[in-house]
């Protein structure tokens, strides 16, 4: 039975993770528009189409469909029940761990803020390195939205992979990694703090479940936005050739030589401060927030619920 409930954590944390994803997506999607448009060195998204997640959101409605909003679910719902499960199975079973070991909390039995950071921060590069070519996937659908109908889930992994290579799917898996250790090391353990610290005034219950996700998502946000807009530009890239000064994918010239626009996070950092300033690595800040909010608020409730059964 003991063995049983060690899986617990995995398990809900998984199916947590898939209902916050359907939730939320379209915020996401947004997100992610925003992310990468005013690349001034890729004449493809330097236009700026959306002024911002309420504009994005009616024109990719309008122009698009509604179905253009979800674009790239069913990678983001395989991602989570990759990611999801390992990050927040992997997080509350090092603790127990860590618990067992006396290294989890302090004399007055306050849990160490190190301990629980160190807990998330394996848990949360670990998983996001496992699950990084759902997110690829996830990314290239849904910047180019209905553009991927005809394709689907495994006609954008044949894609990939024949144009790109097993690598292509591995695209951005440092940031990604960066990402996950930023988000997880904010989120879990800002979590757990103030839930512990509402417990007198409310108590083990949905209003301090509401109360404690939303304040960590927002601490997530603040610390992960910068990195995600590298992650996204860096998984969104292509091999791409240079044809009369102007870019293209790799696909459509053989003879040309091959090159990409970034060549890793530092350099995809620094082209865009420099071509677009130091706020650009804030663009999509607010429905990363907005999504984090109800995505959070969403997870840790199911979580908590799932938790009691």
């Amino acid at each position: 039975m003991a063995e049983v409930k060690d899986w617990r954590p995995f398990v809900y944390g998984g199916l947590a993770s898939i209902t916050a994803e359907f939730g939320t997506f379209p915020i996401d999607t947004t997100k992610t528009r925003l992310q990468i448009q005013g690349q001034k060195i890729d004449q493809t998204f330097s236009q700026l189409r959306y002024r911002g997640m309420t504009d994005a959101f009616v024109k990719i409605s309008k122009e698009e469909g509604l179905r253009a909003l979800y674009s790239g679910i069913w990678p983001a719902v395989l991602r989570q029940a990759t990611y999801g499960t390992i990050k927040f199975g992997t997080y509350y079973t090092l603790k127990k761990l860590a618990n067992e070991r006396g290294l989890l909390t302090d004399e007055d039995g306050s849990e160490r803020v190190w301990s629980n950071i160190l807990c998330a921060a394996g848990a949360g590069a670990i998983s996001s390195a496992i699950a990084n070519p759902t997110d690829v996937l996830k990314v290239r659908m849904q910047v180019h939205g209905k553009g991927t109908d005809h394709l689907g889930l495994i006609g954008c992994f044949r894609e990939i992979h024949k144009y790109e290579g097993v690598r292509g799917l591995w695209r951005g898996v440092g940031p990604t990694a960066q990402r996950a250790v930023v988000i997880a090391s904010v989120e879990l353990p800002v979590y757990d703090f103030c839930k512990l610290q509402l417990m007198s005034a409310f108590g083990d219950h949905v209003a301090n479940h509401f109360i404690s996700s939303f304040i960590a998502s927002l601490g997530s946000a603040v610390a992960s936005t910068p990195i995600d807009v590298i992650r996204t530009r860096l998984m969104n890239q292509r091999h791409v050739t240079v044809l009369n000064g102007g870019v293209a994918t790799a696909a459509a010239s053989a003879s040309a030589s091959s090159q990409r626009l970034y060549s890793g996070s530092l350099d995809c950092a620094v082209q865009t401060i420099r071509n677009e300033g130091l706020l650009a690595l804030y663009k999509g800040f607010i429905p990363t927030w907005v999504r984090m909010g109800p995505w959070n608020i969403i997870f840790f409730i199911t979580y908590e619920q799932l938790k009691k059964y």
